[in-house]
């Protein structure tokens, strides 16, 4: 995310909220006042279907905008919740459509980061069509340049790609040590 992009957001910013794990931030149908711009954590927006399962439509890390698509909505179409302990900019969201509207570069800026984000949820979306575990993971590995991340992220990649923990290292003990993994 841009410089610009931050610097507005803090200059907007009322103050910051902070949300414990399993904690709802907000629920599908509410009223849409403020956005989050996350700084520490994982928050999840989710929706529940009527077989019982829970969709995650995005994954809001920090540096994330927190339901992004909502800024020119009225209601939130999904829920919002804490998967990790998490902390967040509160930002009006009239503030930032007022500053869409006057502040072309800003606009622009948003507009990238929109792109970018539209991006990543097409690659997720890519990635759960496939039916098995080693599809999923080779899909996801030729998006990251085919460097696995270290082992302490292996669940948040299979939360990612939508397997269980325990499928994503079976998969991997199959492969053996043939990967590369990313240096943080």
């Amino acid at each position: 995310m841009s410089d610009l992009f931050l610097d507005h957001f803090m200059e907007l910013s009322t103050g910051k909220a902070t949300f414990a794990a399993g904690q709802h931030i907000f629920n599908q149908g509410d009223a849409i006042t403020r956005l989050y711009l996350m700084q520490a954590g994982t928050i999840h927006l989710v929706r529940h279907q009527a077989d019982g399962n829970v969709a995650v439509l995005q994954r809001a890390l920090p540096g994330m905008v927190l339901a992004e698509a909502s800024v020119f909505s009225s209601r939130y179409h999904c829920d919002a919740v804490a998967v990790t302990n998490s902390a967040a900019l509160i930002v009006p969201v009239n503030s930032v459509r007022r500053l869409l509207r006057r502040d072309h570069a800003f606009a622009g800026t948003w507009a990238s980061y929109l792109s970018y984000q539209l991006q990543q949820a097409r690659k997720r979306a890519e990635i759960a069509s496939l039916k098995t575990v080693a599809a999923r993971l080779n899909a996801w590995l030729a998006w990251n340049d085919g460097l696995l991340p270290s082992k302490g992220e292996w669940k948040n990649l299979a939360d990612e790609i939508g397997v269980s923990a325990e499928a994503l290292y079976r998969e991997l003990a199959k492969r053996g040590k043939s990967f590369s993994h990313k240096t943080s």
